[in-house]
C-alpha cells in the first residue's frame, strides 16, 4: 500500500513566539494548517513560514476546536500538534512511513514533557501517550470532554515508537494559571454530563491524585519537581471537585426558588 498524504494541524491560541519553530518541524507533512483562536492571527499570518495555511476560528472549547480542525484539513489523515510541541525528524519519518500502509485508523504517540526547565521521567509525564494521528473519516472528539479531549476512533489504533517533544510550563505560575482554566472547563463538562460526586470527593480525590502521580506513576523519580507536580495536580483535582459541587448547589438553589 502507498503511504497516505498527511495534514499536520497546529492548534494555537494566538501567534506565539514558538509557533514558527513548531512549524519548522513539520516540513515532512503534505499540508501545514494552523488554526488560530483570535484576531491576532491576521497579523501573525504573514510572519509564518511559506506554504502554511492559517484559519481563524472563534474559541469555544478544546474538543470543538479539534473537531473543527478535522473538517478544515485538506487530507483525510491528520496529525495534531500544539504550538509548544516539536516533532523530531525520526517521528516525522515514522508517521510518513506507517500512515495509510498499516490497518490502523489512528495512532497513539508517546510524548515526553519538559517542565520547569527539565525533562520529566515519571508522574505520567513520560511517556505521556497522546492520540494525535488519525483518519478523520473514522474519528470524532468526545464533546462532553471540554478539556483533555479524547478522540473516538472507529477501528484499530496503533502506537508510534518515536516520541513527540512537549516544551511546556517554564514556571509554576504559568502551570497553575493554565490548570485553573482547564479545571473550569472540566467542571463544565462534568456538569453538562450530569456527573455527581459525594461531598467527600473534595478531599479524597485530590489525595488519590497526589498518590497516583507521586507513587503509582513514579513521580518520585523526578525528585522535588515530581513532588511539586503531584501537589499541583492534587490542587487541580480539588478545584474540579469543589467547582462541580458549587454547580450542583447553584442548581438546587435555583430549583428551590
Amino acid at each position: 500500500m502507498t503511504p497516505a498524504p498527511i495534514s499536520a494541524v497546529v492548534l494555537a491560541r494566538g501567534a506565539s513566539d514558538s509557533l514558527p519553530a513548531c512549524l519548522q518541524t513539520l516540513a515532512w507533512a503534505d499540508e501545514r494548517l494552523v488554526v488560530l483562536d483570535d484576531s491576532r492571527g491576521e497579523n501573525a499570518a504573514p510572519a509564518l513560514l511559506r506554504g502554511v495555511r492559517v484559519v481563524e476560528r472563534r474559541w469555544t472549547d478544546f474538543a470543538d476546536k479539534r473537531d473543527a480542525a478535522l473538517r478544515l484539513a485538506v487530507n483525510d489523515w491528520v496529525a495534531f500538534v500544539d504550538d509548544d510541541e516539536r516533532v523530531p525528524a525520526a517521528l516525522g519519518r515514522e508517521i510518513r512511513a506507517r500512515v495509510g500502509v498499516e490497518p490502523y485508523a489512528g495512532y497513539w504517540v508517546p510524548r515526553r514533557n519538559r517542565m520547569f526547565g527539565r525533562w520529566l521521567r515519571g508522574g505520567g509525564w513520560a511517556p505521556d501517550f497522546q492520540l494525535r494521528v488519525m483518519d478523520r473519516r473514522r474519528a470524532r472528539y468526545q464533546r462532553q470532554r471540554l478539556v483533555h479531549e479524547l478522540a473516538q476512533v472507529d477501528g484499530k489504533v496503533g502506537r508510534m515508537k518515536q516520541r513527540l517533544d512537549h516544551l511546556s510550563y517554564p514556571s509554576v505560575r504559568e502551570f497553575r494559571a493554565r490548570q485553573r482554566t482547564y479545571a473550569a472547563l472540566a467542571v463544565r463538562g462534568l456538569h453538562q454530563a450530569g456527573v455527581r460526586r459525594r461531598p467527600s470527593a473534595v478531599a479524597l480525590q485530590p489525595l488519590r491524585e497526589f498518590w497516583r502521580r507521586l507513587v503509582r506513576l513514579r513521580g518520585y523519580r523526578d525528585g522535588a519537581v515530581g513532588l511539586l507536580l503531584a501537589l499541583l495536580m492534587a490542587e487541580f483535582e480539588w478545584r474540579v471537585q469543589r467547582g462541580l459541587r458549587a454547580c450542583w448547589a447553584a442548581d438546587a438553589r435555583e430549583a428551590a426558588q
